[in-house]
């Protein structure tokens, strides 16, 4: 495997604020096109067992219902990118990739098929499963530190992937937790 290019904090900074403002750039663009057209990105989303819902696999991550929505995902996520990008043996690109992908494709077998999945949680979750499971089979300090810290800051989630009525996509964050597990086992094992 081709070994990350991010070696400092900083770029490691950098590249999750970057990633970050993206969601908040289609966030803004959304709420200009819901106001003067009346039209919205939520279509764009994961539509379960649909041929046009396959397109939401690429992009429902970037895509929130609400900017409250945004604004609970956005601190969680950047964190978890920095831990990700600072640290080139997690192979960031690969795992990050790995995450969003499989973790849509996952959402797009099992979501309930009466709503449209949106949101970044499923790759927060992703990620948090995957720092602590990469934690363990990379056997280093450094890597079982970041994983204890995750679990500490994040453990909580884990109540996220249960089944539940309402809105909340736990299907997402399922297939965002066994993405991330899945990821950690092709690079580490």
């Amino acid at each position: 495997m081709t070994r990350s290019r991010f070696k400092t904090f900083k770029e490691a900074v950098l590249t999750s604020a970057l990633m970050v403002s993206m969601l908040f750039l289609v966030e803004v663009a959304d709420l200009i096109l819901r106001r003067e057209k009346g039209l919205t990105f939520a279509g764009f989303g994961i539509v379960p067992r649909t041929v046009p819902g396959l397109v939401g696999i690429a992009f429902s991550p970037l895509l929130h219902a609400s900017s409250a929505h945004l604004l609970a995902n956005a601190l969680p996520l950047f964190i978890l990118l920095v831990l990700l990008f600072w640290d080139r043996h997690y192979y960031p690109a690969l795992t990050l990739s790995s995450i969003w992908f499989f973790s849509g494709l996952g959402t797009w077998l099992i979501g309930r098929g009466d709503t449209v999945h949106i949101g970044a949680s499923s790759i927060i979750f992703g990620l948090v499963t995957y720092l602590i499971v990469a934690g363990f089979l990379m056997q280093s300090w450094r890597s079982a530190f970041v994983a204890l810290l995750v679990f500490i800051g994040f453990g909580g989630i884990f109540y996220g992937v249960l089944p539940q009525a309402g809105p909340i996509s736990w299907e997402g964050h399922l297939s965002g937790a066994l993405a991330g597990i899945w990821a950690a086992k092709r690079n580490h094992e």
